[in-house]
C-alpha cells in the first residue's frame, strides 16, 4: 500500500465513520476503496469491519446523552446482535458470496419502506398496545437477523436496525440512532474477533480505517444530533437508496 493509498483509506474511514454515526452504510464507501487498491473481497470485508469498530464506538460516545436511560435495553439488544454476528461471520466463511449478497438490496428496500411508514405504523401499534418498552420478541428476532447480516457484510445494517426499533419502540429517533451505533459496533467487533482467529486480516488497513473513523464518528455525531427527526429520516432514506442502487449495479 502506497502513502497515497493509505491516505485514501484513512479518508474513506473518516467519511464512513461520519456516515455510520448519523445514518449507516459507511461500508459502501470504504469497501470499494479497498477493492480498488487491490485487496481481495473477503480480506477487504473482514478488515473493513474491524477497522470501523472504533468509529462506531466514537459515534456512540458522541451520542452518549441520548443513550442515558437505555442501558438495559441496549445491553439486551447488543447481546442478541452479537449472537447473530457470530452466525453471519461463519456464513461468510462457509457460503459462496452470491448466496447471501443476492438478498441485500431487497433487505435495504424493506428497511427504507419501514422507515418511511414508521410514524404511521408506530401509531397503529400504539393503538393496539403492540409496542413494548423493550420491543418484545419481534424486535429481538429482527435484531438477531440484522446481526447475522452485519456479521456477513454489514452495509446498511444501521438502516435496518433503525427501521425495526423505530416501529417497535416508543422512542425519539435520535435516541434510537444512539442505540443503533452500539449495535453496529457490536456486530463488527464480534464478527471481527471470529475472523481474527480463522481468516486473513490486513492490519495496516484496520489501523488506518480506525484512525479515520474515530474522527468521522465524532464529527458525524455532532451533525446528527442537530438534525430534526424528519430530516434525519429523509437522510436515512436517501443514503439507503444510494446503497441499494450501488449494490444492484455492482
Amino acid at each position: 500500500m502506497t502513502p497515497l493509498e493509505g491516505f485514501l483509506v484513512a479518508l474513506a474511514g473518516m467519511v464512513a465513520g461520519g456516515m455510520n454515526a448519523v445514518v449507516g452504510s459507511g461500508t459502501l464507501v470504504t469497501f470499494p476503496v479497498l477493492l480498488a487498491i487491490g485487496y481481495p473481497p473477503v480480506v477487504a470485508n473482514i478488515s473493513n469491519g474491524l477497522g470501523l469498530v472504533p468509529g462506531s464506538v466514537s459515534g456512540a460516545y458522541g451520542y452518549r446523552r441520548e443513550l442515558a436511560g437505555q442501558g438495559r435495553r441496549v445491553v439486551r439488544l447488543a447481546a442478541v446482535t452479537g449472537v447473530g454476528a457470530v452466525g453471519g461471520a461463519l456464513l461468510l466463511l462457509e457460503l459462496p458470496a452470491d448466496a447471501f449478497e443476492a438478498v441485500v438490496p431487497a433487505l435495504i428496500a424493506l428497511a427504507l419502506v419501514l422507515v418511511l411508514l414508521q410514524p404511521w405504523l408506530s401509531r397503529r401499534l400504539t393503538e393496539r398496545s403492540v409496542r413494548h418498552e423493550h420491543g418484545g420478541v419481534v424486535l429481538g428476532l429482527g435484531v438477531l437477523g440484522v446481526g447475522v447480516y452485519g456479521g456477513y457484510f454489514g452495509a446498511s445494517q444501521g438502516v435496518l436496525n433503525l427501521a425495526l426499533m423505530g416501529i417497535m419502540l416508543d422512542e425519539d429517533l435520535h435516541r434510537l440512532n444512539a442505540a443503533k451505533n452500539v449495535l453496529t459496533a457490536t456486530a463488527n467487533l464480534v464478527s471481527g474477533v471470529v475472523f481474527v482467529f480463522v481468516a486473513e486480516v490486513a492490519w495496516p488497513v484496520v489501523a488506518l480505517l480506525a484512525l479515520g473513523s474515530v474522527v468521522g464518528g465524532q464529527l458525524g455525531a455532532r451533525l446528527g444530533r442537530r438534525l430534526r427527526p424528519g430530516w434525519l429520516r429523509g437522510l436515512i432514506v436517501a443514503v439507503g437508496l444510494v446503497a441499494m442502487v450501488q449494490l444492484l449495479i455492482s
